[in-house]
């Protein structure tokens, strides 16, 4: 999931979400099949979105293996590819946070169901389609550790391959470009040395809601988890802003 947090708090999310790693394999499995059959091909060279798909599973250490039968399956090389379809659903959490969540389904109703108990049990709701989706733009990320890297190095790397901005924020300098050249950028980066420690495309919320009551930041977290934690769900996006502080707290 993500929030709108600095990167020690999108790590801290992240340590949680570590202890799920045979349900996200899952999960990263089934985007690289959905790809792959939307791309018909099972070159991740050949589709952005393929590419994006299997470096998120590579980056995760899913076995190459199991990543070259997804590729193969979804593109109709191999049998056994389910039929996914993409929906997205939109909501509010407690104190009003915008929530958008982007499933793979092979069970529409299933998952509409599932999605909506999750928010119900929250104390949140459900909301009519882009009643909240124009709050985010979809933009593509990489994200670079900023010790012994050299900002002016990293923005000429950058620039000839799509970088539209770069953001340093401590400990971390993000390059931020469209969802597309999310993969050229990466390798472009990573070519010119530098290390990347995240890379995949995000909702960033046109503003925020800021929650200091450790309540209500649990109930929002809580609604989150749940349906971070469906195998339906691919991600969550939210436009929550929960110091670090309180983050850690919430999760001692």
């Amino acid at each position: 999931m993500a929030g709108h947090s600095k990167w020690a708090n999108i790590k801290h999310r992240k340590a949680a979400q570590d202890k799920k790693r045979g349900k996200q394999f899952a999960k990263l499995i089934r985007a690289i099949e959905s790809a792959a059959r939307e791309a018909n091909t099972s070159d991740p060279e050949m589709s952005p979105s393929l590419g994006l798909a299997v470096q998120k599973a590579k980056d995760a250490d899913v076995p190459k293996d199991n990543i070259e039968r997804a590729c193969k399956r979804g593109a109709g090389e191999l049998d056994g590819a389910a039929a996914y379809e993409t929906a997205t659903y939109e909501g509010y959490a407690p104190g009003g946070v915008a929530v958008l969540v982007d499933v793979l389904t092979d069970n529409r109703n299933r998952t509409a169901s599932d999605v909506r108990s999750a928010f119900t049990r929250s104390g949140g709701s459900l909301a009519e389609p882009g009643s909240v989706s124009f709050l985010f733009t979809r933009r593509g990320q990489v994200v670079v550790e900023a010790a012994g890297t050299d900002e002016d190095e990293l923005m000429l790397a950058g620039l000839d391959a799509g970088m539209e901005d770069l953001e340093a924020e401590g400990e971390v300098f993000t390059a931020w470009c469209d969802p597309s050249d999310v993969v050229a950028l990466r390798r472009a980066l990573e070519e010119a040395g530098h290390t990347i420690l995240d890379a995949g495309w995000t909702m960033v919320p046109a503003s925020t809601v800021p929650i200091s009551d450790k309540g209500e930041a649990s109930k929002v977290l809580r609604l989150l988890d749940a349906l971070d934690d469906n195998d339906d769900v691919q991600d969550v996006f939210a436009n929550y802003d929960i110091g670090d502080d309180l983050l850690a707290a919430i999760e001692e």
